[in-house]
């Protein structure tokens, strides 16, 4: 919509489009409200976001770019008497830092360089590689959407083929001759950046690596708005963690524990015992309230390979944590377990980034106003009330609101709370070859937890991804690593990806997933952001960006206190009815009863059976 065409008064005024914002913006638009939600970037969800390959290289170049000096305009002849302007920054005040990007895969496609390399002595499988780089060059150049398509699927089932064939690696007990290897390897096809680039659309690379509680907070208010309508989601369908230089399967329910053979049997009993006894508080559980959970572990009688498990990949706390909060957490991910799937955990197909787009379709469908690209400069004050009574945006509209939800960016560090110094997150996001853990199948969506090198450290969390849930092409992966921040995220994530991956920095080139890509950058943790207490108006709110937890427990809990500021007396995002029951204005009530009153009259087969069942009945004698 242009600017032009907006109205100028609205309930609601929300600038950012990530998951809270977003919230917001479906809760108050479903019970009624009018609002205007606006994004100065060129794409949904923010910090949120999910991007194509293509989009991810256009947003790095975009984040390393000087940042132009910030306009202020003269506004003045807006402003009404009484009133007093509160400027917004035009800049994110935690931007992005230290990004850096390496590229690992050949530059051009493996035929093109067979054919500089060798003498054109054809044999059938080059001869089917340069036919699959005419198709998808011609692909790249074609604007035909249904084309495109076509020519796109039949590339993937050629692709998912030589994935899968490529995937498969010989059991350790199984023989196999040098001469087989050697017959096999020339068919392996490697990746090249040519392809990342021409493929790039069948990415979807998120900003912030989550994973969903199958029942916590964003599950239940999903299923409950019916917002669930608008996306699909695919099970994590296993945990992994990675010790002793090993990747190694966690049995976390019990049918994983009993198929285990990493535990014994003595084990088994003992690791089901304690989750049992982790589903209700005891006195001995009380009893070490305060203390470190690897105490309480420790007094369990378990052994190293239990407690690793329970600590690192079922609490997933670290060592000095109190163990009420670790127990907290266990009892958590063990009522997650079974709902969906053989894991507590659901990640949405196409990324992350649908969840916010999903909330922002809901409030479109209720009325809610949307423009990107399109910001607010200020904020119009009453001095006496100290209370927004409305904004100006980027193109000089005054427009009237009774309430303004305002992403953390863009507030200037004058209006927020001056408290402890910004945390961030380390982020990497590799693509791969292959799996960390090979598996019969692959399609395997894996958390892999991993502990902390030293004593002090930051544990990581690693989600790996394949190609079912739309987020790469079939034949790679895309993994994402998050841990806290003490350097760079280079410094902090480098050495963990060298180990488990083979790039050029690997010591040794062992059977290890290699990285065709990785970026690495620091984020801004939202946990960390103060948003109550700011120097902001009374009706002004405030929303940080994702934080460091595995879930969305933050945003969702942050987006139900807002509404419930702006609406203390309405229900949270109530269901959204079926599309077939919704009544659009100007429909006419006079059509819609005759089209009721056509349905509920019989049709003449019916009327002459039921004449037929009362002269039945006349017939029969009464006694």
């Amino acid at each position: 919509m242009a600017a032009e065409e907006l109205p100028s008064e609205f309930d609601v005024v929300i600038l950012g489009t990530g998951l809270a914002e977003s919230v917001v913006a479906a809760a108050c638009s479903r019970v009624g409200q009018r609002v205007l939600h606006l994004d100065r970037r060129s794409y949904y969800a923010a910090s949120w976001a999910s991007f194509t390959f293509n989009g991810l290289l256009t947003w790095i170049q975009e984040q390393q770019e000087e940042p132009q000096p910030e306009e202020h305009q003269d506004w003045s002849s807006l402003v009404e008497e009484g009133e007093e302007l509160i400027s917004l920054s035009r800049s994110d005040s935690a931007p992005i830092r230290n990004l850096q990007v390496f590229c690992y895969a050949s530059e051009e496609d493996e035929e093109d360089e067979a054919a500089s390399a060798e003498p054109p002595n054809t044999t059938e499988e080059e001869e089917t590689g340069v036919t699959e780089e005419d198709e998808a060059k011609e692909t790249s150049e074609t604007e035909s959407a249904g084309s495109k398509e076509e020519e796109t699927d039949d590339r993937a089932e050629a692709e998912e083929q030589a994935g899968s064939a490529q995937g498969e690696e010989p059991e350790a007990d199984q023989p196999h001759t040098p001469a087989a290897a050697s017959q096999s390897e020339p068919s392996r096809k490697k990746i090249s950046y040519a392809h990342l680039v021409r493929e790039g659309r069948r990415f979807n690379i998120d900003l912030v690596s989550k994973l969903i509680y199958s029942r916590g907070s964003l599950v239940d208010l999903l299923i409950k708005s019916n917002v669930s309508r608008y996306a699909e989601f695919k099970n994590v369908t296993r945990i992994l963690t990675y010790r002793h230089g090993n990747v190694e399967q966690v049995p976390c329910s019990r049918a994983d524990v009993f198929a285990s053979r990493q535990l014994s049997m003595v084990e088994k009993r003992k690791l089901m015992r304690f989750l049992t006894s982790c589903m209700e508080e005891t006195e001995e559980q009380t009893a070490y309230n305060g203390q470190p959970y690897l105490e309480f572990l420790h007094s369990q009688q378990l052994g190293d390979n239990l407690k690793h498990f329970l600590l690192h990949s079922i609490a997933m706390v670290e060592e000095d944590t109190p163990t009420e909060e670790a127990l907290a957490s266990t009892r958590h991910f063990l009522r997650c377990l079974g709902r969906y799937g053989n894991t507590p955990f659901l990640f949405p197909m196409y990324g992350l980034g649908e969840i916010p787009q999903c909330f922002c379709r809901m409030c479109a469908v209720f009325g809610g106003i949307y423009c990107l690209r399109h910001s607010v400069s200020c904020l119009l004050v009453d001095k006496d009330t100290n209370r927004c009574k409305g904004v100006i945006d980027s193109r000089g509209q005054r427009i009237s609101c009774s309430h303004f939800v305002v992403e953390e960016g863009y507030v200037g560090s004058e209006c927020k709370k001056s408290a402890t110094p910004t945390r961030f997150l380390s982020r990497a996001v590799l693509i791969t070859d292959s799996s960390v853990l090979p598996s019969d199948s692959d399609q395997q969506v894996s958390l892999v937890t991993v502990p902390p090198k030293a004593e002090g450290g930051a544990a990581v969390k690693m989600v790996e991804l394949c190609s079912s849930t739309m987020t790469c092409t079939p034949g790679t992966y895309l993994v994402h690593l998050t841990c806290q921040s003490s350097g760079s995220a280079y410094e902090d994530l480098s050495p963990l990806v060298t180990r488990m991956f083979n790039t050029p920095e690997s010591p040794d080139q062992g059977e290890r997933p290699s990285v065709l890509w990785c970026l690495y950058f620091n984020m801004a943790d939202g946990s960390g952001v103060e948003v109550e207490g700011c120097d902001l108006p009374s009706n002004v709110y405030m929303c940080s960006g994702p934080d460091s937890a595995l879930g969305h427990e933050h945003a969702i809990r942050q987006a139900e206190s807002i509404f419930h500021k702006i609406l203390p007396e309405e229900d949270f995002c109530p269901p959204a009815p079926n599309p077939e029951d919704i009544i659009y204005d100007g429909e006419n009530s006079s059509s819609m009863a005759e089209e009721q009153q056509q349905e509920n009259e019989e049709t003449p087969a019916e009327k002459e059976e039921q004449e037929k069942q009362e002269e039945e009945q006349k017939c029969v004698p009464e006694e």
